[in-house]
């Protein structure tokens, strides 16, 4: 064959260990807000409890940003523990997934210390759906390029069911945060719903 038709490829190991650095780097990042906050407390001579009622929307924003995105990385680093090997367009699919990541900070400061609105709302939750986009994208990828992984075919079609039953029901949320305020972004709570919904999908396709 010749050589330049051979499609290049990576090693998963490299590419594995520097997204998990990254996604350590981005949850460890959730945490500045708050500890600029402690320091800021001191100087006024807040009491603990003062500085935990001052700061609720602040540690609410960080456990929830922080749940968020780990549950990224463990459906992440579930799904590239199969694969063989990186083509360049899974190189890009991921560092647009670890860009949604990586930005996921900056909304979460801004939900934690700014008041509700619609656009704070779209922000947030606009990032949290480009990660799930991306995730799906990269299991659509496998899906059509199946020598790089060993994962099953039906297991990614289910996968790729549950991404956009995920993002539905944050579509939803969306629309609920930004323009129900008592509701907020307790409508996040919708994406208990997604498994019932990803087994609705999946009748529907077959």
């Amino acid at each position: 064959m010749d050589k330049g038709t051979v499609p290049t490829r990576f090693a998963p190991e490299r590419f594995t260990a520097f997204t998990d650095a990254v996604v350590a780097i981005a949850m460890t990042l959730l945490i500045l807000p708050l500890l600029e906050s402690v320091t800021d407390a001191a100087e006024r001579g807040i009491r603990t409890a003062d500085f935990l009622h001052e700061t609720s929307g602040q540690l609410v924003s960080f456990i929830l940003s922080f749940v968020l995105i780990a549950t990224f990385w463990m459906e992440h680093h579930q799904m590239y523990r199969r694969v063989a090997a990186i083509t360049p367009a899974l190189l890009w699919i991921n560092i647009g997934w670890l860009l949604t990541i990586v930005w996921l900070p900056v909304p979460t400061a801004m939900l934690g210390q700014l008041p509700t609105d619609a656009v704070q709302a779209t922000v947030y939750i606009g990032t949290l759906i480009l990660t799930q986009i991306a995730t799906l994208t990269a299991k659509l990828y496998l899906l059509r390029h199946r020598d790089l992984a060993d994962i099953p075919a039906e297991a990614l079609r289910r996968g790729c069911a549950g991404d956009i039953a995920a993002v539905i029901l944050f579509l939803v949320a969306l629309i609920l945060a930004a323009w129900v305020h008592p509701i907020g972004y307790l409508a996040l709570l919708l994406l208990v719903l997604v498994g019932p919904l990803e087994r609705g999908l999946l009748r529907l396709r077959r």
